[in-house]
Order: structure tokens, then sequence, then C-alpha cells
């Protein structure tokens, strides 16, 4: 019997240090599903996402996110979004991201290239960080916010320190927006001085309101190096009125640039593209789009390398809408619609709706349950859409 229960004692004990492995079936697309073997569980839904890539390079190479059979739910799909619920042995499934571009292989697109949209995928932030700068600036830079610490003396930099000071946050600036506003400046300014303290001014209000008008006029030098170099974004503002241009537009009057939420406002042509070959893949998408079999993936992925012929037409020329649908037929489309709205503002459609939705459904419940207590055919039918809920929800 004390052999039978050491026995025991030491089959669990085994059990318990045995590594925990973890055993899925992934389907990569509808009927295509790879085993893939663990040794241990991630330690997060994207250490899992980059596991998968590395697997099963290069089928995974795009955005998606993960769904499992939830036992709760009889074996139904849920989105996979805490580490903690993936299964031992099970089935996972792989969602493309509606605006993800397919690096699988097919005889209609692999003549296509892969582009970006564009470099910029970001909005302005909350807090602006505040880059690295030269070896010789931020080892300046410590040693004065050590000596501001002890006694508050601030830091006086040469020509050249400030100078790649303003010419880094410039180059950090231009990667959120080309045209900041006064208010963007200044919380560049004030981030600046936040995670620098000896940069304070003396005399100052606030003590970066000086690194504030710096930072304009840097960023206007750094516009114009970047519209002598081809960036259209900014060198279509360019060649306005001067001495030997009387006839042009004033130099301050009707800039193009991008509004609150746009990202990706004028993007350059794709490396390899010209508007000839642009103009091409856009006829080849009107023949597409007049099958009555269409092929939504070439769609899309001609859709994607046009993105840049599109806003060009758009900014430059302010069509009308009627017009430019005919042109591009393919947005009206209900997936390329979402496709195309990511990537002018690097938001996705569907949820951002649906979250906005969310939040305001409670004050409309309201609205609905005030605008039923009165009289009138609306409101007898709101009265028994509210009663339908109540009793759902109850």
């Amino acid at each position: 019997m004390p052999c039978l229960f050491s026995s025991i004692v030491l089959f669990v004990f085994q059990t318990m240090a045995a590594p925990q492995k973890f055993m899925l079936r992934v389907y990569i697309a509808t009927d295509i599903a790879v085993k893939v073997t663990l040794t241990g569980r991630p330690e997060s839904v994207d250490d899992l996402i980059a596991i998968l890539r590395e697997k099963v390079k290069p089928r995974l190479d795009f955005e998606f996110t993960l769904q499992y059979e939830d036992a709760d739910f009889n074996g139904q799909l849920s989105c996979l979004i805490d580490i903690q619920e993936l299964p031992e042995k099970g089935t996972l499934k792989v969602v493309r991201s509606e605006f993800a571009t397919s690096s699988l292989p097919s005889s209609d697109t692999e003549i296509l290239p892969r582009v970006p949209v564009s470099e910029r995928r970001k909005t302005w932030p909350d807090i602006f960080p505040v880059p690295t700068f030269s070896y010789e600036v931020e080892h300046v830079l410590e040693e004065g916010n050590i000596a501001y610490d002890r006694s508050g003396k601030t830091l006086k930099l040469s020509r050249a320190q400030k100078h790649n000071i303003l010419e880094s946050m410039a180059s950090v600036i231009h990667g959120f927006k080309p045209y900041p506003s006064d208010r963007d400046v200044g919380m560049a300014a004030e981030a600046l001085v936040k995670a620098h303290p000896s940069l304070k001014e003396p005399g100052s209000e606030n003590g970066w309101y000086g690194w504030k008008i710096s930072l304009k006029f840097k960023m206007g030098n750094y516009r114009t190096k970047l519209a002598r170099s081809g960036c259209l974004e900014v060198s279509v503002n360019t060649d306005r009125r001067s001495k030997n241009n009387p006839d042009k537009d004033p130099p301050h009057s009707n800039i193009k640039r991008a509004r609150r939420a746009e990202v990706n406002f004028l993007p350059n042509f794709p490396k390899g593209q010209n508007q000839a070959s642009l103009e091409e893949m856009r006829l080849d998408i009107l023949h597409e789009v007049e099958k009555s079999e269409k092929n939504l993936l070439l769609i899309d992925k001609l859709m994607q390398v046009t993105f840049s012929l599109r806003r060009q037409e758009i900014v430059q020329e302010n069509p009308m809408l009627k017009n430019f649908l005919v042109k591009w037929p393919a947005l009206q489309i209900e997936s390329q619609v979402c496709a195309e709205f990511h990537r002018i503002t690097n938001t996705n459609l569907r949820n951002q709706f649906y979250a906005e939705l969310d939040r305001h459904t409670p004050q409309l419940f309201a609205l609905y349950r005030q605008k039923a207590s009165h009289t009138g055919k609306v409101s007898e039918v709101l009265r028994d859409i509210l009663r339908i809920y109540d009793r759902e929800v109850s």
C-alpha cells in the first residue's frame, strides 16, 4: 500500500513537472489546415501570432486575428483575446483583416508588386514621443539634466547641437503630420522640455515657447527640402504667387493638407510605377468589376496599388462624386469602401462604427423611450420595438 501511494505521488509530481504541450490545428485558409505543436503556452496572443507567422512562413504574411472553438458555446468560434483561453488541443482559424493584402500565390495576382499604402501609418499621438538625438547631444543633455536637478541651471547649446535637436524633432513631427497645427507644435515643444528640463528657457512663462517658434520655422524648412526632393504631399503646395508668377494663388491660401482623420493624404506613386502604368491598372479594375463573377482579391490588390493615383485625382482635380465613381466603380463594393477608409485614415471602419454605436446606444434608447411615451404612429411602432427588445434582454 505505501508503495502504491508513493507511485501515485511520483506520477502526480511528474505530471505537474512535465511541460505543457499544445497541439493545434490551424486553418490558414478555408480548405487549408496545418498542424502546429507548441512546447508551452505563449505569453500573449501577439506572441502566438508571431509563432504562427514563423512556422507557416510565408503563407501568413498579412494582418490577421485568431478564432478558436469555444467549449462554453458548443464549439462555436470566438475571437481569441486572452491567451489563457487557448486550448491544449483544438482548432484555430486565421481571420484575415479586411484591409490586409494576401501573400498567397495566384495566377491573377502574382504579377502585381507588393506596395505599402504609405510610410505614414500613425495619427497624432496623445503623448508626443521625443526622439533620440545624436550621441554628442544625448551626452550633453544627460549632463545638463543632472546639473539642472542639482542647481536649476539651464543648458546652453551650440548652434550645431540645437540644429540636431530641431532636425530630429521635425522628422518625428512629419512622421505624423506634414502640416502640424499650432497646438501640435506646442505639444511637441512641451514634451521636449519635459523630457529634458535643462532645455527650459529662463524668463519664458511655460519654459518652451521659444522652442515652439523654432520648431515652426524648422518645419517650414523641412517641408521645403522634402518638396525639392519630390515629396508630393508638400510639393503640391509649391509654385505659388511670387514676383515671377504674379497671377498664381497666394502662398498661404488654399493650402492642400490632410484633414483631422486623414493619415495618408497624398502619397507618392509606388516605386517602379508611374501615371501610365497605374492608369492601365485602373482599366483592369474597370473590366474586372463589370464581370458577373468578380475576382475580389485581384480588385483589392489593384485598388491597393492605385491608391496614390486616386488621391492625386481627388486632391488636385477635386472631381464630382458621380464622375469619380464612374472611373473607380470598385468603390461601390462594400469591402472596398471599408478598405479605402482604412487606407486613408488607418482606422477599421466597421469596428469604429460599432464602437461608437455602442457608446451612444444608452442615450439613443433613452431618446426612443421618451418618444415612445407620446402619441402617434411613430410612437406606436417604437413602443412595439422596445417591447420586443425588453422581452429579449430580460
